[in-house]
């Protein structure tokens, strides 16, 4: 019988017409995803459902979805579908990373234009037959310095258009190695010299807690003064009030955006401001890329559901049934190890090494590997994948390199993660017990067994006495329970760590208040998924 998708939301005909020529029977109703309750009333009929950002798939979906076994969404964004929920139920959820790099890296070139020879108000004026030829005085891009904050697969893109207009370019990218920046053509640099430098900046980061308003009011005050911001990435990454105020003081000249902290923006500090260029988030809405998405989840998902091939997926990885049962914790500890690395290294990444032990020596150190490195990358961009991870190193400069080697010590085996960076080589190590959970056997060098939870706390120090009760005594007068607690050093009075499983993530005031006592030459709260 051929499996039954359902295209619930509007997609290219010629993306409905691939289902249809593999095989793959397909009803396309582009406005059932607005309608909840037939919607609910027919999902459980179909295998597949391809979706753009219209449909909203929660858990009671979900529930409902009885027969579901692919989700593919036409596009990057996924904050429209549970993805833990998915999980549970065996519902592999499918993105197309890539689709939308050159548009959205298109508009914010010709955002840059815009603002630049303030053209949107000098096409209004002139369609009111005003004829203001000495009002709108613009400024050239040839031989300006582009301040590029993020240079990533979209901000890559830029950097090279800016290049071929004869810009100069400084990108901010903690992942950003001197190799890649050398490659690219352009100044790595801080944030602050960036800041300092550029006659215009660009976004491209994803939003998180690291990001969000990192074009922040006192950023904005350290800028170069006439500096015009442009923003197609995400809303959030700049204070818009701050703007507004900067644009008025003449701080900031410009400003174009197409992305806004409240969407649909129907009010901003940014609106009527003069030499303010605003878009409703088109940086995805060219023919090409709308096209270029759909054909991609349609291929994706019809090779899915036809022979079992997984392609962009965010919550398994590319492995065969077979491999999955076996594998499935050694894929939990390979994201742990990778995560755990991830939000302790600040620096860019130069190279990542991964050791693999006796038994999971044997197994598929491919998707291992991705999972390790999505767990790396997930720290700064949490819409990486097990599939765009290892691209997003390659085009990072990050070197890769695997080494297996037979049963080498108590355990049957494990899994050690090495990061190097400028300034140090971090290590991590992790087995899987035969109840099949997940833990941390040594860090730096150091031995230790602990159990992994959502929420931890690793602390350096000297190994002197009073280190558990200053951690004990913190966490409960903070009313933060401590599920286990896990010591470790490197031998009598020299280096120490311990790593807390806490039942709730300690607040940032709990964080300084460790800090203050002085006794700790690292404080670090740590998230990892366990779902």
């Amino acid at each position: 019988m051929a499996p039954k998708v359902l295209v619930s939301d509007k997609l290219s005909e010629t993306a409905v017409q691939i289902f249809r020529d593999r095989g793959v029977e397909v009803d396309y109703l582009p406005d059932l995803g607005k309608d909840k309750d037939k919607f609910l009333e027919v999902i459980g009929q179909y295998d597949g459902l391809a979706i753009r950002s219209a449909t909203k798939v929660s858990d009671k979906v979900l529930a409902a979805a009885t027969n579901l076994k692919v989700i593919g969404r036409a596009g990057i964004g996924v904050d429209n579908v549970d993805i833990p929920a998915a999980s549970k139920r065996g519902v592999i959820v499918m993105n197309t990373p890539f689709g939308n790099s050159v548009t959205t890296a298109e508009h914010a070139i010709a955002m840059m234009f815009a603002v630049a020879r303030q053209l949107p108000e000098a096409s209004a004026s002139t369609h009111e037959g005003k004829w203001e030829k000495n009002r709108f005085m613009g400024v050239e891009l040839f031989n300006k310095t582009l301040g590029v904050i993020g240079a990533g697969n979209i901000g890559s893109i830029v950097c090279d258009r800016a290049l071929g207009l004869h810009m100069k370019v400084a990108a901010y990218d903690p992942f950003l190695s001197d190799e890649r920046a050398k490659q690219m053509g352009v100044a790595k640099v801080e944030l602050d010299e960036l800041l300092a430098r550029a006659d215009f900046i660009t976004l491209h980061v994803p939003l998180t807690d690291k990001t969000r308003n990192i074009l922040s009011r006192e950023a904005i005050a350290k800028t170069k003064k006439g500096v015009r911001i442009i923003n197609c990435a995400r809303g959030g990454l700049v204070d818009e009030a701050a703007l507004a105020e900067a644009l008025q003081s003449g701080q900031v000249a410009g400003a174009a955006f197409d992305v806004f902290e409240v969407e649909p923006a129907t009010a901003s500090p940014l609106f009527h401001l003069p030499n303010v260029v605003v878009t409703p988030h088109l940086g995805a809405s060219t023919t090409e890329a709308q096209e270029n998405v759909a054909l991609q989840v349609a291929e994706q998902m019809s090779d899915y559901l036809l022979t079992g091939a997984v392609q962009n997926a965010l919550n398994m990885p590319s492995v065969t049934a077979e491999e999955a049962a076996v594998m499935g914790p050694w894929l939990k500890l390979a994201d742990h190890l990778g995560a755990f690395a991830g939000q302790m290294t600040d620096e860019p990444i130069k190279a990542i090494n991964v050791l693999y032990d006796g038994t999971v020596a044997a197994m598929n150190l491919q998707a291992l590997n991705c999972a390790a490195i999505a767990g790396i990358m997930k720290a700064q961009n949490p819409d990486v994948n097990l599939v765009s991870a290892p691209v997003i190193a390659r085009e990072r400069g990050i070197q890769i390199s695997t080494t297996r080697q037979e049963k080498s010590g108590v355990f049957d085996g494990y899994i050690k993660l090495t990061v190097v960076t400028d300034k140090r080589d971090r290590s991590i190590a992790g087995t899987v017990f035969s109840d099949g959970k997940p833990r941390f056997i040594q860090i730096k060098g150091i031995n230790i067994d602990a159990e992994i939870g959502a929420h931890m706390l690793y602390t350096t120090n000297d190994d002197v006495p009073g280190i558990i009760g200053t951690l004990g005594q913190t966490m409960g007068e903070a009313g933060v329970n401590i599920a286990n607690f896990t010591l470790g050093r490197s031998g009598v009075g020299k280096d120490a760590i311990a790593l807390l499983y806490l039942d709730e993530e300690p607040a940032p005031a709990v964080i300084k208040a460790l800090e203050s006592t002085g006794k700790f030459t690292q404080v670090r709260p740590l998230n990892f998924n366990v779902a």
